[in-house]
């Protein structure tokens, strides 16, 4: 057998190996943090901003309790999961007036979730062009505002409505 020398791929490893040690990035928010982009939180649910957002303003809404499936949640919990949905979806609306959302559940790998021990719903604002060449030629997706200046105008929106 040949070996191909490496080095390099070790920074990889450990990364993945002490990313598996880190505590769920939905339980392990402080309430309501500038520090880890939380905007608001409910009494079952919190929304935060997607640190790899698909688009500007993509949010994620996650129960508080850890669960992976949203079959797991009791009535309570349900909805005030999807109410929470909706207050996110009007405070985008509010502050960066999208054309249109796509909202969904990813649940499994192999339906698409990279976090799959916490059920989370996506909320990507949508705008006529927002797909261009870039992504198709380059591989990049361009988001148009920093995550800092949304997280400030998305958290004044929601602590006004209380």
């Amino acid at each position: 057998m040949k070996k191909l020398w490496a080095p390099w791929r070790i920074g990889y490893i450990r990364k993945t190996i002490d990313k598996k040690k880190q505590p769920c990035i939905f339980c392990a928010r402080k309430p309501a943090s500038n520090k880890d982009y939380v905007v608001f939180d409910t009494a079952h649910s919190r929304v935060m901003l997607n640190l790899f957002p698909y688009n500007n303003g993509h949010l994620l809404v996650s129960p508080r309790r850890h669960v992976a499936d949203i079959a797991l949640l009791d009535d309570k919990e349900l909805l005030d999961l999807f109410k929470t949905v909706n207050r996110a979806r009007a405070l985008l609306d509010k502050t960066i007036k999208p054309a249109g959302y796509n909202i969904g559940v990813n649940i499994s790998r192999t339906a698409g979730a990279g976090i799959t021990e916490h059920v989370h719903v996506h909320i990507v604002p949508r705008w006529e062009g927002d797909t261009n060449f870039m992504p198709v030629i380059f591989n990049a997706k361009v988001i148009s505002q920093s995550l800092q200046e949304l997280h400030r105008l998305l958290k004044a929106e929601a602590l006004k409505e209380g």
